[in-house]
Parts: structure tokens; C-alpha cells; sequence
């Protein structure tokens, strides 16, 4: 079935993520776009990554990159990012999870929901995390725990079904990014933060036949 543009018949999305940084590692272009349109976009993150940080405490780490996360999802036009404070790297698709989750989108009632990635791989060699997977299972099932759950549930995947054509919005993704600037130093000290940034950005918005030079793809996994 060929990709179809993601839809725009909305106003309200939640993205729901496991860990800081997730949104500017696949969507954070698209959700400038949707801000800059005047769509209201709120993130909800299940931990604080505390752990995501070689060599430093947790307790020191998830402040930092609450803050980082914070000064990110600012730069995409997000100004409400919650933490639920589930443990990070060790994140399970729980009733618990499914709880919170589930009262999130009852709270907020969104258009649209957007989440992780459940598949097992992105590619070839290049396997998801386990936390991501977890997580995103669990929001499908606090999705169809709902009586009345939002019209649109997608995931940030390969192989899209839609995808939201994102070209003038790459640059505001990569300062969200470059925005996460002690993890991406610890992570990669050898290369420039920004360079960092900009392959992610990169390679997370790929041509797409028919559609603009730069893409964010998404999977829908729920309509209704």
C-alpha cells in the first residue's frame, strides 16, 4: 500500500516516549512543523534517564537531562513535558504503565498519539531497545483500554504507512537535538555535538518518492 501524508485534520498530539531524547531521535522536525502551524503538541516521557549518562550518578544525571529535555522540546514550540519517573533501562509493559498512560490520554484527550518504535529491529543490525519496545506495547494497550481513545495512534518506524514532509523544519531538529549537549558529548566524544546532531537529523528524515526532500515516517497502528 503506498505511504499516504500523515493527516491534518487535528489539533492536539501527544507524544508519548521511554526516554529524554527520543522525540528529537525521530520526530522532533515534524513536531516543529506542527507547532509552527499552530497544532498544540504535549510530551510525556516515562523516565528522566537517569541511567544514560557513562559515568555519572543517576541522581545527578536525570536532573540534567530533564533540564536538557526541557530546553529541547522548548525549541520545537512543546512548552508541556511530563516525567512519570519509571526506571530507566528497565521499563516494562506493565498495568501500572498502562495505567498512567491511559490516564494521560484521558487528561489531555488528544487528536493524534504518537509513540515509540515496537518493532525488534530498525534494520538489519540495527536492533531497538528493549525499553522502547516495552513502552510502546503498552501504550497500544492503554489505547484499546479506552472507551473513547483518540482518532490516531502511529508509531516513529521504518516502513512507514504515512509520513509528514518536513523540509525548512530540519534545522529547528537539529538544535532540539544538539539541545541534549552532555549526552551527546558523553556518547560520542570524539565528534562535535552539532555534527551529531545534524546525521541524526539526517538520517531520520529520508527522501521519500513523491513526496518532499526530507520525510518523518510514521506507522499507523490505531483508527478509529
Amino acid at each position: 500500500m503506498p505511504v499516504q501524508p500523515f493527516p491534518t485534520d487535528w489539533q492536539t498530539a501527544l507524544v508519548l516516549v521511554a526516554h529524554p531524547d527520543d522525540p528529537e531521535y525521530g520526530v522532533g522536525a515534524a513536531v516543529a512543523k506542527w507547532t509552527a502551524e499552530g497544532k498544540a503538541v504535549h510530551y510525556a516521557l516515562a523516565c528522566r534517564g537517569e541511567v544514560g549518562i557513562a559515568g555519572m550518578p543517576p541522581e545527578e544525571a536525570g536532573p540534567l537531562r530533564e533540564g536538557e529535555q526541557r530546553r529541547s522540546a522548548a525549541i520545537v514550540g512543546v512548552d508541556d513535558v511530563t516525567f512519570w519517573d519509571f526506571p530507566d533501562s528497565n521499563i516494562h509493559d506493565t498495568p501500572e504503565l498502562q495505567a498512567k498512560i491511559a490516564e494521560t490520554i484521558v487528561s489531555l484527550r488528544p487528536d493524534v498519539v504518537v509513540t515509540t518504535y515496537s518493532g525488534p529491529a530498525w534494520a538489519p543490525g540495527a536492533p531497538n531497545q528493549r525499553d522502547h519496545i516495552e513502552f510502546a506495547h503498552a501504550v497500544a494497550a492503554a489505547y484499546d483500554s479506552l472507551a473513547d481513545p483518540p482518532g490516531w495512534l502511529f508509531e516513529n518506524g521504518p516502513d512507514p504507512t504515512h509520513c509528514e514532509v518536513v523540509d525548512g523544519y530540519t534545522d529547528a531538529a537539529v538544535d532540539a537535538l544538539a539541545a541534549h549537549e552532555v549526552y551527546l558529548s558523553v556518547l560520542d566524544p570524539e565528534t562535535p555535538v552539532v555534527e551529531q546532531a545534524r546525521a541524526q537529523v539526517e538520517m531520520s528524515t529520508p527522501a521519500l518518492p513523491g513526496f518532499g526532500e526530507r520525510t518523518v515516517g510514521f506507522i499507523l497502528k490505531r483508527h478509529r
